[in-house]
């Protein structure tokens, strides 16, 4: 058997760690969480236990599939365990750049995907009594940060409402918005109204708690290492350091987190990973927590680097892309703090008392990826930061592939591996375009 690995970086101490170790049974750990100890043969096996392996587990069991889900690490290690909660209908494309680029019928059929992404998250939710998970469908408020900025996201909103059809978008005043974020960095903004606010730590559990209650064996540090298929064979052997899997099809849903072991550190290559870093202060005083965020949405801005902002527990939750910064340094942290500080002056003397960073996986296309490797392996990756409510329908739509279906997928379907070019040069260029975007940020361009 193959020696036993360990994560990169143990679980950061994050606010939503802190918020589910408080829970009175501690979080709940998995009863069915042990690493993998003997041979199993199954139909399909999934790798990684994020939303998008763990909802499609549940769409193959839903279909009486029998199936097993390996992780390297405990459930909700990774992205799914770190992000900032926010259940989104949108992709980093905007629609109309999407019917610019491909045509209207695509841009319709792209805008059922995202909004579908919304109620397969409420669906989950209902259906395994997710209550911990305290998903609100508050909506999303984008702040715009200059006057030509709120043009063209009031103009995003006008032509979404024109040729989609979709009312769900409404524009908001300077003195609108300073109402609703109490703060004065921002010229007005967009409001949509579908979408909402999650924690992502009890949301990642309880599916997992809800699927093994069904009888589907989640193993976690349980790295596949290998996969191996010789010729002549119809099915793969999954190679883990205590025990094998045998399946006719596996699903690979390890996105930013792909190179922890070798056995899919090739689909890291359709992907630029990008380090995203996170605040949560201290717990706001009666005043302050009556005056910022008053309708507890979810909240972006407009720049490039652009930062997104909610409450949580009575405190301030900032975040931003960090592209300078590696999983487990400090850097980004104090620059966080500062452009807080920029939009929110009365917290310059507020503590902050969690910092956790992640990667999220951004694709050369700014869309997400599902299809097939080959005939008997499926993938599913690259959220470009919208993962909560995408990863929970794409897994689906994942097993749907591995058993042979045609889901409608549009731009999200994939014909194979699309490596990005010129991948080994994908640090230094990130950097350099993150430096170019924060130049222009700053000089209000």
């Amino acid at each position: 058997m193959l020696a036993p690995t360990t994560p990169r970086t143990p679980p950061p101490a994050t606010l939503w760690r802190a918020l589910a170790d408080a829970a009175p049974d501690g979080g709940a750990a998995l009863s069915a969480g042990a690493p993998l100890g003997r041979d199993l043969e199954v139909e399909v096996a999934v790798i990684g236990a994020g939303y998008s392996g763990l909802t499609a587990a549940y769409a193959l069991q839903k279909r009486g599939v029998d199936c097993v889900v390996l992780d390297a690490n405990p459930v909700g290690w990774g992205a799914s365990g770190r992000n900032g909660g926010v259940v989104s209908s949108k992709f980093r494309l905007s629609f109309p750049t999407i019917d610019k680029l491909h045509g209207l019928d695509t841009a319709k059929r792209m805008h059922r995907l995202a909004h579908e992404g919304v109620r397969v998250v409420e669906t989950l939710v209902d259906e395994f009594k997710l209550t911990r998970a305290r998903f609100e469908a508050t909506g999303s408020l984008r702040c715009a940060h200059t006057e030509s900025a709120l043009a063209a996201i009031r103009a995003e909103a006008d032509w979404v409402r024109t040729h989609l059809g979709d009312t769900t978008m409404t524009a908001l005043s300077r003195a609108g918005i300073e109402h609703e974020t109490g703060s004065k960095g921002f010229v007005g903004g967009v409001l949509s109204a579908d979408a909402g606010t999650i924690l992502p730590l009890e949301y990642v559990r309880g599916l997992a708690r809800g699927i093994t209650q069904r009888g589907v064996p989640i193993y976690e540090s349980t790295p596949v290492q290998q996969m191996l298929r010789r010729p002549g064979e119809q099915h793969v052997t999954l190679v883990t350091p205590g025990g094998t899997v045998r399946a006719k099809q596996v699903i690979v849903a390890t996105n930013a987190y792909s190179d922890l072991t070798p056995a899919t550190a090739a689909y890291q290559r359709e992907l630029v990973p990008f380090r995203s870093a996170m605040i949560a202060t201290e717990r706001l005083s009666p005043e302050l927590d009556a005056r910022l965020m008053v309708e507890r949405r979810s909240y972006t801005e407009t720049r490039r680097m652009m930062k997104w902002f909610r409450k949580v527990d009575g405190r301030m939750l900032f975040g931003g892309r960090d592209a300078f910064g590696k999983e487990g340094q400090t850097t980004g942290f104090d620059a966080l703090q500062r452009a807080m500080v920029a939009l929110f002056p009365d917290l310059a003397g507020v503590r902050v008392d969690y910092r956790w960073s992640g990667y999220v996986g951004m694709t050369f296309n700014s869309l997400p990826h599902v299809g097939r490797s080959d005939d008997a392996t499926t993938f599913c990756l690259g959220y470009n930061g919208a993962g909560v409510a995408m990863a929970s329908l794409l897994g689906q739509h994942a097993a749907a592939l591995a058993l042979g279906g045609t889901p409608e997928l549009s731009l999200l379907g994939a014909p194979g591996l699309r490596p990005v070019p010129f991948h080994s040069l994908r640090a230094p260029g990130v950097r350099l375009v993150a430096a170019w975007y924060q130049f222009l940020d700053a000089v209000g361009a």
